[in-house]
């Protein structure tokens, strides 16, 4: 039980950190669809751009951040020439990068149909690369237990990002001032500068690592570079895959709809997943906790019991947060001011779907990176990516971004029965299966009566009504989770304190 709570410590100031982060990151949400309307393609354009840099990423740190932990926890291994050798692999890799983009800049920004606009690519290519670099210094801060630096980093980066959108998107057009403050009357929004923007926040959190960057001496030990390529590339192509499964029919989408709308349909379709996107602040919270804990967990005789406790209680956790979503739906759609946008929220219940499966696949995983047989990985996202990519070439022509939702929901589906399935038979863990159905027909019929109240009734009215099935299921898992006798005792604490 003690390790559940230091989980639930560190899920606390990662989740506070990342949820908050995130919920502060929306005003981006309102800030840029206000700036940019759906009809002019712009919004479009960013969802598009930040798809590839979201795959890049994951090429450019390929499987680094999982390896550090597996190699830095060996009893055999020197932490420090861990960290110094996967610095010296990623930053080298990441240069490397650069290198080839302003290379191949003008082929680059043509294939990815963004003539006319190199700049855009060479910047957030740029970004990605240092972002690539960064996630082991931050990695390194979750191996000393550093959570509140890692907090305070990451709401830097975020704050400092609203800040300069605000500057840019609301206060200049109002004063009629460039970007070099200078008095325009002509002055007009280029979406380029949002990039721009997104590459002087990380240059700025990258100067703050210098604690982490220095006082060491630098070794690239060869022969432990290769142990953990080796148990890495699997990873990398889990990683592909699973990224794949997030951003694949942002990249896909201008390839497959051949309506001259497309960027606009894009725009709508990335705007209304930025509310949906609640599910993943809550898997990477539970990520960043979660990855060191299991590794430093692995030891223990309980560790499979903890395991599945840990799987129930992040279930519980994301289903109640799919019913506040849905609850108050109505009221989330103002995070998106311009109405043009409305049309696209019908997925949000769909991707959030999506995203609870991919973080049962996540809390899944771990049993192959035990048995160093990160290859089963590989193989399982790489089969839900296929089962991706079939979805959405074939239905997107025809549904546009709604097959794209769909697409995420079969993908990650895929992946979560065939690591269930094959992990019982290598690594079994007796997950409450019976516990964790219950809550999911639950979370079924109370969403179905959600839906209905949103559909039929006036904005207040859903609310309440919906506030109220909420408390249906917080109740019953107050119920079911609380220990015998424990309401009892709460109740005589608490007449102690009106006494």
């Amino acid at each position: 039980m003690a390790n559940l709570k230091s989980l639930a410590k560190d899920t606390a100031i990662y989740g506070i950190s990342s949820i908050a982060g995130r919920f502060i990151n929306y005003l981006l949400v309102p800030i840029q669809t206000s700036a940019f309307a759906a009809g002019g393609g712009q919004y479009g354009v960013v969802t598009n751009i930040y798809a590839y840099t979201a795959l890049l990423l994951v090429i450019l740190t390929y499987g680094m951040e999982t390896t550090f932990f597996r190699y830095v926890n060996k009893t055999d291994e020197d932490p420090r020439k861990v960290y110094s050798t996967v610095l010296l692999s990623v930053g080298s890799t990441a240069l490397l990068f650069v290198a080839l983009v302003f290379a191949c800049l003008p082929w680059l920004a043509s294939a990815m149909k963004y003539d006319g606009h190199e700049d855009w690519v060479a910047v957030m290519f740029v970004c990605v690369a240092i972002d690539a670099f960064k996630c082991i210094p931050f990695a390194y801060l979750r191996y000393q237990k550093k959570a509140l630096k890692f907090a305070a980093l990451q709401m830097l980066n975020i704050l400092l990002n609203i800040f300069l959108n605000l500057m840019y998107l609301v206060v200049l057009p109002a004063l009629r001032l460039n970007p070099l403050g200078l008095y325009d009357e002509n002055f007009t929004l280029d979406v380029g500068m949002v990039f721009y923007i997104n590459l002087v926040c990380t240059a700025v959190v990258l100067l703050c690592f210098r604690k982490e960057l220095t006082g060491f001496r630098y070794v690239f030990d060869t022969a432990l570079w290769r142990r953990m390529l080796r148990y890495a590339w699997p990873l990398l192509v889990l990683g592909i895959a699973g990224i794949l499964n997030q951003t694949l029919d942002k990249i896909l989408f201008p390839y497959l709809y051949d309506g001259d709308d497309c960027k606009t349909q894009l725009g709508i379709y990335g705007a209304a997943t930025k509310i949906a996107m609640i599910m993943a602040m809550i898997t990477q919270a539970f990520r960043y906790a979660y990855e060191p804990f299991v590794f430093g967990k692995s030891k223990d005789r309980d560790s499979r019991d903890t395991y599945a406790k840990a799987m129930k209680y992040f279930l519980v956790f994301t289903l109640l947060a799919f019913l506040t979503v849905t609850a108050y739906i109505n009221v989330l759609r103002y995070v998106i001011p311009d109405p043009s946008y409305w049309t696209g929220l019908r997925v949000v219940p769909i991707v959030m779907a999506a995203e609870i499966m991919m973080g049962i696949y996540f809390n899944l995983s771990f049993w192959y990176k035990l048995i160093d047989k990160t290859i089963y990985g590989a193989w399982f996202s790489g089969a839900g990516c296929l089962v991706l990519v079939a979805v959405n070439v074939m239905f997107v022509p025809r549904y546009g971004y709604m097959a794209c939702a769909w697409g995420g929901v079969a993908g990650y589906g895929t992946a979560m029965i065939l690591s269930y399935v094959v992990g019982q038979r290598k690594y079994a863990i007796d997950y409450p299966l019976a516990s964790m159905a219950a809550y999911t027909a639950l979370t079924a019929a109370l969403y179905c009566v959600m839906a209905l109240a949103n559909a039929r009734l006036a904005l207040l009215p859903a609310v309440v009504t919906n506030t109220l099935v909420l408390g249906v299921f917080a109740a019953y898992v107050v119920r079911r989770e609380l220990p015998p006798g424990a309401l009892a005792s709460l109740s005589r604490i608490r007449r102690k304190a009106k006494g």
